[in-house]
């Protein structure tokens, strides 16, 4: 290829470079200012809108949720204005998402079930983090609420992740800070079973871990065959609840057993007769 030639299409893709940076290089500019811009003021609504929650004292779950939908508004405002310095329409893309969403609801509908019930929670919030849930089998305090999933946190420190869908629906267990104790220890006929009460009433009291509030019930639960049944129901901090139970029942065992207290237990008797 001759060298004028060469020359020639370096010259013409010049041209078309300046003509491009002529037209729509300041349009660019205008964009990606534009998102800086909004960038920084979406972060301060958000700030702004959760400073304003924890002024009037809105739980953390909702506070966190409204600064997040606030600071999406706001991009979603910002992006749409960057488009148009480039003169393009979001109608096109807004139909291609529906299309979009239409064509993946099935697959997706695990998800977005999720998502739903997370926002039913949020809003009804029928628990806040902090509190103390029961679903099914699984118990724990509730330390994160998400859109897509709940996390609690157990006494031996793991996390539960529990997916939205999973609560909304069933039958939940909100006993807020606290977890009930409920036990049962058997005594002989033959002891006083007002006496144990009593042993069992003030150990509890004494424990500095036990809620006075609602205060420990101890009483006579049933008459068993081998003796009485005391039951007793107290209230502990759920991430103690073990370890206060455990230390609680060896104080019990000892206390009646220094008073005397008999603990009875099944007995067979066993008369051999020769023939």
């Amino acid at each position: 290829m001759p060298i004028e030639n060469e020359i020639q299409i370096i010259q013409s893709t010049a041209n078309a470079a300046s003509e491009f940076i002529v037209s729509y290089g300041f349009q660019m500019l205008g964009a990606v200012l534009i998102l800086i811009i909004g960038w920084q003021a979406a972060k301060w609504v958000a700030s702004l809108v959760l400073r304003l929650c924890e002024r009037i004292k809105l739980d953390v779950t909702l506070s966190g949720f409204f600064a997040a939908l606030a600071k999406t508004i706001v991009l979603v405002f910002v992006i749409i204005i960057a488009l148009g310095k480039f003169g393009i329409t979001i109608t096109p893309f807004i139909a291609a998402l529906g299309a979009v969403v239409f064509g993946s609801t099935l697959a997706l509908q695990g998800p977005i079930s999720n998502y739903g019930a997370g926002l039913t929670i949020i809003l009804t919030r029928p628990f806040v983090v902090g509190d103390t849930i029961r679903i099914n089998d699984v118990f724990g305090v509730v330390d994160i609420i998400r859109l897509a999933y709940t996390q609690l946190i157990n006494e031996d420190g793991e996390k539960i992740t529990i997916p939205n869908n999973r609560i909304v629906g069933e039958v939940l267990h909100n006993s807020f800070k606290n977890l009930v104790v409920e036990q049962t220890i058997t005594i002989a006929y033959e002891d006083d079973p007002e006496r144990a009460i009593t042993l069992i009433r003030n150990i509890l009291k004494n424990n500095p871990d036990v809620a006075d509030n609602p205060p420990a019930q101890i009483g006579i639960e049933k008459f068993a065959d081998f003796g009485i049944d005391i039951g007793m129901r107290y209230w502990v901090p759920t991430k103690k609840y073990f370890q206060v139970m455990y230390t609680a029942n060896g104080e019990i065992y000892r206390a009646l057993r220094s008073a005397g207290v008999n603990i009875p237990y099944p007995r067979q008797l066993i008369e051999l007769k020769n023939q």
